[in-house]
C-alpha cells in the first residue's frame, strides 16, 4: 500500500510538472528563433542527411542505406535505455526483492530482457553489414 501511494505521489509530481511548463513567444514574433540557434539547427539537419547520404553511397541502394541508417540509430540508442531498463530490473532484484520473491523474479526478467535486447541491437547492425556484403553477391 505504500509503495502504490509513493509511486502515485511521484506520478501526480512528475505530471504536474509537465502540465504547468509554458513557452512564451519572444515579443517580435516575426523571429522566434535567434540566428545562432537556427544556424546550429541547419548545421544538425545537414549533418543527419548527409550521413544518410553516405550510407546510400556505402551499400549501393537507397533502400539498404536507409535501412543500415536506422539500424544504426537503434544501435546507438539502445545503450541508454537498455542500462536504464538493466537498472530498474537490478532495483527490482536486489532492493525490492529481498522481501518479494516474485519481485525478485521480475527483476531477473527484467535484466535478462534488456541484456537481450540490448545484445541483439548491437549485433544486428553487423549482420546486416554481412548479409548485404555477402549474401546479395
Amino acid at each position: 500500500m505504500k509503495k502504490t501511494i509513493v509511486i502515485l505521489v511521484i506520478a501526480l509530481i512528475i505530471l504536474s510538472v509537465f502540465a504547468t511548463t509554458k513557452v512564451y513567444a519572444a515579443e517580435n514574433s516575426n523571429e522566434v528563433i535567434d540566428e545562432n540557434t537556427e544556424s546550429q539547427l541547419i548545421e544538425i539537419k545537414d549533418n543527419q542527411a548527409k550521413s544518410l547520404e553516405d550510407y546510400k553511397d556505402k551499400y549501393g541502394s537507397d533502400t539498404y542505406g536507409l535501412v543500415a541508417y536506422i539500424l544504426n540509430l537503434v544501435r546507438v540508442y539502445s545503450i541508454p535505455f537498455c542500462f536504464l531498463g538493466i537498472a530498474i530490473g537490478a532495483i527490482h532484484q536486489y532492493v525490492i526483492g529481498i522481501r518479494k520473491l516474485d519481485t525478485l523474479e521480475k527483476g531477473m526478467g527484467l535484466i535478462v530482457t534488456f541484456v537481450t535486447i540490448l545484445i541483439i541491437c548491437q549485433v544486428l547492425p553487423l549482420a546486416f553489414a554481412v548479409f548485404v556484403k555477402f549474401g546479395r553477391g
